[in-house]
């Protein structure tokens, strides 16, 4: 499941409303929220919670509050009433720190709880099992890290997450976004280090290589065209690639990779059939990462195969240069597997 966060930092306003929906419309279920506060903004804080839970029950999303002890007491919340947890309006608990094992339990038992996915150990699991959890309502949410070259380590969480599966246990990760970055630092909220820069979706996709089942956008927004994109995949399950400059508009529809995934290339599946590009011989140039390619009438039988090159290739007199992706959208190349769907859009003037 995809999400995002929405912080209570100010009041929901229209523009804030507007991207919920928008978020929605693009096909992601859940919310991200956190109610850690000064002491003295403990009733706006509330009242901004109520606000945002009426919002994603509007939207059917679900919401996740990262909690702490002392940001619950300063609320006035008893975590050990039943009444009282429910009575916040959230789908999830994000418990961050101040909880015992036997607390956690108690809370488990009267809904979904989240707890730090990098620092669960096999002995708080047997706690949890020993204090009467509701291991289906345990889930495994790692941190973002806004500092840079604090970001975890890829190889290192994927064990983790491999590790939590073994115990039956959902995992979480964050992705940065590209549109308003959170304060302070504004250098974006990823779990793991390489995502920092990263194209959001190009980052959620590999984080479903990684053994992570829920995957949420730290960062305030994401952009207009990303949330197109995400919608794109999430919706038809297309990759949408963005050409730098003039682009045929030709390559404006659905394509799909080859079943059988070369190396080296992105091999359109349906062009040979359909020939929408000119094939008489041109001047060739070398093909960097992210090239588009037509092979031309000197390649014979393979004259109109539309290709994007995953690797940098030399130049080759038997195919034409037809124009390259945005460095942004290259990041997709690595997941373009087997009959997977892509289609080519100008890039944005701002880019």
């Amino acid at each position: 499941m995809f999400g995002f966060s929405v912080y209570l930092n100010q009041a929901l306003d229209n523009d804030t409303l507007v991207y919920i929906d928008s978020m929605k419309r693009a096909g992601f279920g859940g919310v991200f929220t956190s109610l850690h506060i000064p002491e003295d903004d403990a009733n706006v804080l509330a009242d901004r919670l109520a606000a945002l839970q009426a919002a994603c029950a509007k939207a059917e999303l679900t919401l996740t509050a990262d909690v702490s002890r002392t940001g619950l007491a300063r609320m006035g919340v008893d975590f050990t009433d039943p009444a009282a947890l429910r009575k916040l309006g959230v789908s999830c608990l994000r418990l961050d720190y101040g909880f015992t094992n036997a607390e956690i339990a108690q809370m488990s038992r009267v809904l979904p709880v989240a707890l730090n996915a990098s620092t669960l150990s096999a002995d708080d699991l047997t706690a949890l099992q020993v204090a009467g959890a509701n291991r289906a309502n345990v889930e495994a949410w790692h941190n973002y890290y806004p500092r840079p070259e604090t970001g975890l380590e890829t190889s290192w969480y994927l064990a983790k997450n491999q590790w939590l599966h073994k115990q039956g246990i959902t995992t979480m990760g964050f992705v940065p976004g590209d549109g308003q970055l959170r304060l302070p630092l504004k250098a974006g909220l990823p779990t793991l280090e390489k995502h920092r820069q990263m194209q959001p979706l190009a980052a959620a996709l590999d984080l479903t290589q990684l053994a992570t089942d829920r995957i949420y956008i730290g960062d305030n927004t994401v952009s207009a065209t990303t949330i197109n994109e995400f919608g794109a995949y999430l919706h038809d399950g297309i990759l949408t690639l963005e050409v730098a400059g003039s682009m045929p508009e030709a390559l404006r529809q659905v394509w799909h990779n080859r079943p059988d995934v070369a190396r080296d290339v992105v091999r359109l599946e349906e062009s040979r059939a359909k020939q929408v590009l000119a094939t008489a011989a041109e001047p060739a140039f070398a093909r960097q990462a992210g090239t588009i390619t037509v092979d031309n009438t000197e390649y014979g039988r393979y004259a109109g195969e539309i290709q994007v090159t995953k690797v940098n290739l030399p130049a080759d007199a038997r195919v034409n240069v037809v124009g390259r992706l945005t460095a942004k959208s290259r990041e997709l190349l690595p997941y373009i597997g087997a009959c997977q769907a892509v289609t080519f859009v100008p890039a944005p003037e701002h880019d």
